[in-house]
This record gives C-alpha cells, structure tokens and sequence, in this order.
C-alpha cells in the first residue's frame, strides 16, 4: 500500500491505516524528538503525543505526500512546548539551589554538555530548530527547508546566524 492510499484511507476513519502509517514514521520521529529533547523517556512521550494529535488532526492533510513533513512539525512543536515547561523548572530549581546555598557537582564532560545544552536553549527558537536538525539529526538544507516551510536560502541564514550566536555564547574554545 502506498503512503498516499495510506493517507487517505486513515483521513476516511481506518484505524489500522493510521497504525500503519505511524509505523512507516517512527523512526524518523524519535530521532527528531530525540535530538531536541535528549532523553529516551521524554521522546517517547513526544512521539505518542504526536500520534494523538496526529490521529485527531488528520483531516487537515492537504497534500499526502507531505504527511511526513506535517508530522514532524508535530514533533517539533511538541518537543519546543516540552523545552519551554523544562526550563521553566530547571530555572526554578536552580534558584532553589542558589538560595539553599547548594552546590552540583559534576563531571567535566557533563559540565561540557549542559553549556552546550544551555548555549542551544538561548538561542531563538528558529534558529535553534535549524542547528538542531542539521547537526543532530543530518538533514540537508534542503530537507529542513521543507520541513519548517521556509525557502532553502532563509534556512541557510538561520544556520548562519544561529552558529554565531552558538560561538559568541561558547567562546572562542568551541
């Protein structure tokens, strides 16, 4: 079965079409959720959100050959929204932390990691989905153009500007 039979028989109410396609899309969408969330738990969560928002949304396919693209921006949206509320708690339990007089201690590369981790989240979201999908997930520019829906010379400039940000953030060592 093809993948725009597939499309069209889950969007007219059949269930195991639907399965099917999720299947097909699975390992392209936890690598995704994987690389912005950088935890096995937290992308699996992603991806069976994803799956339920699939599942509810999927009369607004417009085109199914494209049913790949829309369900990674899925799991970008998601994993962006998962970002947000883990800062959020990072910072809070930092402050907590800082006001306890707490000290972490951590290993060099683990240190190295949360920089890097810290260098990312500061960046603007756009630019950070870019970097993102082009280091941690290899996508070509032309892939990641059609993924955000941008032309391939705009996601060029947001690499661009998002490595800098990334080395003026890092230091000169990076």
């Amino acid at each position: 079965m093809n993948l725009e039979h597939l499309v069209k028989e889950a969007r007219s109410g059949n269930d195991e079409a639907f399965y099917q396609l999720m299947r097909l899309h699975k390992d392209k969408l936890y690598k995704v959720a994987y690389a912005f969330l950088r935890n096995e738990t937290d992308a699996l969560e992603a991806i069976q959100e994803a799956t339920c928002r699939a599942y509810l949304k999927l009369s607004q396919v417009k085109q199914p050959a494209y049913v790949s693209t829309w369900l990674t921006r899925i799991v970008i949206h998601i994993c962006t929204d998962e970002q947000r509320r883990k800062k959020r708690l990072i910072l809070r339990s930092t402050q907590r932390e800082t006001e306890a007089g707490g000290n972490i201690g951590e290993s060099d590369q683990a240190a190295i990691r949360l920089h890097l981790e810290e260098a990312l989240a500061k960046l603007a979201p756009l630019y950070r989905h870019v970097v993102i999908l082009k280091y941690f997930e290899d996508l070509t520019i032309r892939e990641i153009a059609t993924v955000l829906g941008q032309p391939e010379g705009t996601i060029k400039t947001w690499l661009h500007k998002g490595l800098n940000m990334l080395r003026h953030d890092l230091g000169k060592e990076w």
